[in-house]
């Protein structure tokens, strides 16, 4: 498979690059300004979500999916900056000494290091809060009240414990030990792939034009696309380095954890991601071309270099 154009005449460089706007305009309005007392803790919480950048594949996957549904990108602004902020308050927790002990995120210091521990605890505890407040409140959604109990239902189940904080507890619970292949997949399909799925299905589900078979055929697209995120992390923990990752390269060795390459192989692993991309286009057969980003998406997770 070719690599990725990223070139700026590249269409899908350009959609996504509207889509990252988009959220980063969302997210900015929607976390409380670094002057806002606590200023300590605001500074964290902005510093972890706004600074540093992101892929922002969550947020973008919303887009995609609600594109696919008919959906108005207004619509799913917030959806979007909830899903990130879920994202971003797990990485915080995830560096901190108690759980993968890093000090690199996204080129910078980890929040625990950048600020102090305690802060760094409440930020991500402060931004799961904001996550559903966000679903909440804002008005731009245009959903029913059922509607609205369904997008936070997601977001829980996908955060929480058969979600993915479930997913990090069997990751800190398998250091040193050998899973096979259907152990290895269960876990991440929890701890990377439910904030995955939930960002297709929160994306898509407030559609009128969105039929059950549709929303179940994005559904399997959303499990194929976040086992190959997790297989594409595995690989470019071996093959990439610290500075183009933006975070410690070999640490999954380093930290003898459970990975594809451990498991399978590197050359097999590869195969493996783009085996399960070509599931996730198969997902889209029944799709016109306002699918065509979920298809783009799929190639760029088993392309990045990132």
């Amino acid at each position: 498979m070719p690599a990725t154009d990223t070139s700026t005449d590249n269409p899908f460089k350009q959609v996504v690059e509207n889509y990252r706007q988009r959220v980063d305009a969302a997210l900015d309005r929607w976390l409380p300004s670094a002057d806002t007392t606590p200023k300590h803790l605001h500074e964290a919480m902005r510093y972890a979500v706004i600074g540093g950048g992101g892929k922002r594949v969550r947020p973008v996957l919303v887009y995609a999916a609600g594109a696919t549904a008919g959906i108005n990108p207004e619509k799913l602004d917030s959806i979007a900056a909830a899903l990130e902020i879920i994202h971003a308050y797990s990485l915080i927790h995830d560096d901190l000494p108690a759980m993968d002990d890093d000090d690199l995120r996204r080129g910078r210091p980890t929040c625990h290091k950048a600020f102090d521990e305690a802060t760094a605890i409440l930020a991500g505890d402060a931004l799961q809060a904001l996550a559903f407040e966000i679903i909440c409140e804002d008005e731009a959604i245009e959903a029913n009240a059922e509607t609205r109990l369904k997008l936070i239902q997601a977001l829980t189940i996908a955060s929480g414990s058969i979600g993915m904080a479930g997913g990090q507890a069997i990751d800190l619970h398998s250091v040193g030990k050998k899973l096979n292949l259907s152990q290895l997949e269960a876990m991440h399909k929890l701890k990377t792939g439910a904030l995955i799925r939930a960002s297709v299905i929160m994306g898509a589900m407030n559609s009128a034009e969105c039929t059950p078979q549709m929303l179940d055929q994005l559904d399997q697209y959303s499990q194929h696309v976040g086992l190959a995120f997790q297989v594409q992390d595995d690989i470019l923990d071996v093959i990439s380095d610290t500075e183009t990752l933006g975070k410690p390269q070999g640490s999954d060795i380093e930290q003898n954890k459970p990975t594809f390459p451990e498991l399978m192989g590197l050359e097999a692993s590869q195969d493996y991601a783009l085996q399960l991309h070509h599931q996730a286009l198969d997902c889209l057969k029944d799709f016109d071309d306002r699918a065509d980003t979920l298809r783009d998406l799929s190639a760029y997770i088993v392309e990045r270099r990132n």
